[in-house]
């Protein structure tokens, strides 16, 4: 006798929920995983654990900062505004005055 496994719908809650996971984790929601509860269930716990990125996760390391404004002090000019906004275009500062 086969052993065959029905594939029950997800939720409207389940959906609901995985929907406000994935705007709060800047992610998308597979349309494939929605249309199981177990699957959905997955993703959810996956989706549950992460860290969502906050604005703070995006401003660059005190590291960071401390090495451009020396490499600044020594090349005599100044690290522009923007980059004390952005990790990523301290980096590409940091890699251009190197």
């Amino acid at each position: 006798m086969e052993d065959t496994a029905f594939a029950l719908p997800a939720t409207q809650k389940q959906i609901a929920y995985a929907r406000s996971l994935a705007l709060k984790n800047q992610t998308l929601l597979p349309w494939e995983v929605q249309q199981d509860r177990r699957s959905l269930s997955a993703w959810i716990d996956a989706q549950a654990r992460m860290k969502p990125l906050s604005d703070f996760d995006r401003l660059p390391s005190s590291k960071q900062v401390a090495f451009a404004e020396r490499l600044a002090r020594i090349k005599r000019r100044a690290v522009p505004e923007d980059c004390f906004r952005d990790k990523g275009l301290m980096s590409k500062w940091i890699d251009g005055n190197r």
